[in-house]
């Protein structure tokens, strides 16, 4: 309130009216903190703070999204833990009915425990495919979709999910999946059969340089690369922006051809600038003497030397660069495969579960490209997912099926696809550590007189081949015969030829001759192959029978071949076989050996099981670590939680006894000032005369 007396009217009423609009202003912000409760309500009340609250605000709104997170994956990860739990409790019992079997006899007994395994099966099936929250706990980096789906026509069950999990956004536990991949305690890994050969495909033009390892096998870099031609001056190729070998095979011919009509010389001849097998060709004009067309590369760069240039010169007798070493990929095409019978005819993929066998013969003639011949292989056999090898030398076939066995095997009279292909599973190069799912083939080697203690060679021994006029002879398999199916091949039929020096094991038959016995693989069905001469040296089957307890001829699948007396040939029961390690297979081992009533194969299923409880267990750890991230970092979060609202409250919440004594004040203000502002407004001129 002015406290200046003689002011006009006018002037008198602006300065109440400006009064009373400033203590009414501050009425309402104060009425407006105390229903807030908030001491700033805008940034024009205090930017500084505002902007303190802003950032306070938005990093308890991200804390509270990632606690529901966290909450929800403390949750995923206990149905998880529980889950494996289960598949504990399925692997005990399996285990117990495995180990209660070995020793056991009595068919009833043993078809009764199939049962009970086939309804465990049954029941995994169910638990592998369980969700929460609409998240199946083991569909990797896929959980909405199913991970396992029954194969009726094989006998088995097919992962489908992929990746490795699902990670949300947990904060310090962000690295923590909630689901878990195909690599789990499932087990559901796929069995791959790996090409044993470098099918080391032709350069095209169409071939990407990303896919060429190059002339320093380091891939290729484009950039400049300097020429000249028979002495003469140097001129730059700028190949920056090729992208394929039909794109630097383009630009350096046009540089060449700029070259020759700038220096007034002739270097290309009509073959031009091309490929030849995996290097670059260009056609040198001859001489005499013949001319030399020289590449090099700047002080910096490389592309030259990657690209096969600068090696050597080209000249009319020299017309092709380095080996490039092109990759394989899904682009390329068949003809640029070397050591292919093209058109290919066809491969024959074979599932096995016990007595059942399910055949697929694919026909690969139509296969263009390599993409083609995979397309064909998935189409015909579903299960089985082809793709190129991680080092782009060769193709990878995998069995996705969980229970069956998968061997790719030659069509008989037919060209040897799958081998030219390196992908028949017992083939000359399979090596026999494969052999068994891994378990290899186990020998006798430095076996000693338990009298003398001195070394005893027939001892040794690992089986007998008895041919089918009742002769036989011993096969010793040393160390260094355990490489490759070649190297056992070449063992046995040494053995054969050192027996015919040898004194008879049966001298009442007729004594071994050369060509009576041939051990090889058959262009058909895999398996090692047994070949007695016809005739009379055929009388019989040819038999093999294990000695000194020797596990050789049973790993090799001797013991369990099937002769055929038209060919005189018994094929040996294919040990070389892939199958996905997981707990389905096992159970369906440990199932079908039961029905079988095979005691091995019960032991063979139950050490398995061992195996599927251990990696269950590990997992099942490794749960509980997450777990245990989890719940640290929810605490964590918490008390970040509570310090951020407790920080947040000193910035924004508003002293409710300050304010209200602030309200009482300006309320008595107004009043004052209107009482004032009443009182003064009522003089006139008449009250200051006199």
């Amino acid at each position: 309130m002015s406290t200046i007396s003689r002011i006009p009217n006018l002037l008198s009423s602006q300065v109440l009216l400006a009064q009373l609009n400033r203590t009414n202003l501050a009425l309402f912000r104060v009425q407006e903190q105390l229903t807030t409760g908030h001491i700033i309500n805008r940034f024009s009340d205090d930017s500084i703070g505002a902007s303190a609250i802003s950032v306070l605000q938005a990093r308890l709104a991200r804390g509270e999204q990632r606690g529901q997170n966290l909450t929800q994956a403390d949750s995923a990860l206990g149905f998880l833990d529980g889950s494996l739990g289960d598949v504990s409790d399925h692997l005990n019992r399996a285990r117990e009915i495995a180990s209660g079997q070995i020793g056991a006899s009595g068919e009833n007994d043993r078809n009764a425990s199939a049962v009970e395994i086939d309804g465990m099966i049954r029941d995994l099936f169910t638990l592998a495919n369980r969700e929460i929250n609409g998240l199946h706990i083991f569909g990797g980096s896929t959980p909405t979709r199913t991970p396992f789906i029954e194969m009726p026509g094989f006998g088995g069950f097919r992962y489908v999910g992929s990746g490795n999990g699902l990670r949300a956004d947990l904060d310090s536990a962000s690295d923590v999946p909630i689901t878990l991949g195909g690599d789990n305690a499932i087990g559901a890994t796929s069995a791959r059969v790996r090409s044993t050969r470098d099918l080391d495909p032709s350069l095209t033009r169409e071939t990407r340089l990303t896919d060429v390892r190059g002339g320093r096998g380091l891939g290729v870099t484009p950039g400049i690369v300097e020429f000249s031609f028979d002495g003469g001056p140097a001129a730059s190729i700028d190949l920056t922006g090729a992208e394929d070998v039909g794109d630097v095979l383009d630009t350096i011919a046009a540089a060449i051809r700029e070259y020759e009509t700038s220096n007034g010389v002739t270097i290309l001849g009509p073959g031009g600038v091309s490929v030849s097998g995996e290097g670059i060709s260009i056609d040198v004009v001859a001489g005499p003497p013949d001319p030399q067309l020289t590449f090099d590369d700047p002080a910096t760069g490389h592309t030259g030397q990657d690209l096969g240039l600068t090696q050597a010169a080209f000249e009319a007798t020299s017309l092709v660069g380095v080996d490039l070493d092109p990759k394989i990929t899904l682009l390329t095409p068949i003809s640029a495969i070397g050591g292919l019978t093209v058109p290919m005819d066809g491969i024959r993929i074979k599932f096995t579960l016990g007595s059942n066998t399910s055949i697929r013969e694919v026909d690969l003639s139509s296969a263009q490209t390599v993409d083609d011949l995979r397309a064909l292989i998935e189409t015909a056999a579903p299960g089985v997912r082809v793709g190129v090898g991680a080092d782009g030398r060769g193709l990878d076939i995998v069995n996705e099926i969980a229970g069956p066995s998968m061997s790719i095997e030659e069509i008989a009279g037919a060209p040897n696809t799958a081998s030219e292909l390196g992908v028949r599973t017992l083939d000359l190069t399979t090596v026999v550590s494969d052999f068994n799912n891994g378990r290899g083939v186990s020998i006798n080697h430095g076996a000693v007189d338990p009298v003398t203690g001195l070394p005893d060679p027939a001892r040794d021994v690992d089986f007998r081949i008895k041919l089918g006029n009742g002769q036989s002879f011993d096969v010793d398999l040393q160390p260094a015969d355990m490489v490759s199916v070649q190297t056992v091949l070449a063992r046995i039929n040494q053995a054969f030829t050192d027996a015919l020096s040898q004194p008879p094991v049966n001298p009442g038959a007729p004594a071994l001759v050369a060509g009576d016995f041939n051990a090889s693989l058959t262009d058909g069905t895999n398996g090692i192959t047994f070949v007695q001469a016809t005739g009379p040296a055929a009388a019989g089957a040819i038999g093999v029978e294990a000695r000194n307890n020797s596990g050789a001829a049973e790993d090799l699948g001797l013991t369990a071949g099937t002769y055929d007396a038209t060919s005189a040939t018994l094929i040996a029961q294919d040990r070389a076989m892939v199958r996905v390690d997981s707990i389905f297979t096992a159970l369906i081992e440990l199932r079908e050996a039961l029905r079988s009533d095979s005691t091995s194969g019960i032991t063979l299923a139950g050490e398995q099981l061992e195996g599927m409880a251990d990696r269950n267990g590990e997992t099942r750890a490794l749960v509980g670590v997450y777990a245990s991230r989890i719940a640290r970092a929810i605490t964590r979060l918490d008390d970040s939680q509570v310090t951020d609202t407790k920080l947040l409250a000193r910035v924004q919440d508003i002293d409710f006894a300050e304010a209200a004594t602030r309200y009482t004040m300006l309320q008595t203000q107004l009043q004052a000032a209107l009482t004032a502002g009443s009182q003064i407004n009522s003089l006139t001129l008449l009250d200051f005369i006199g």
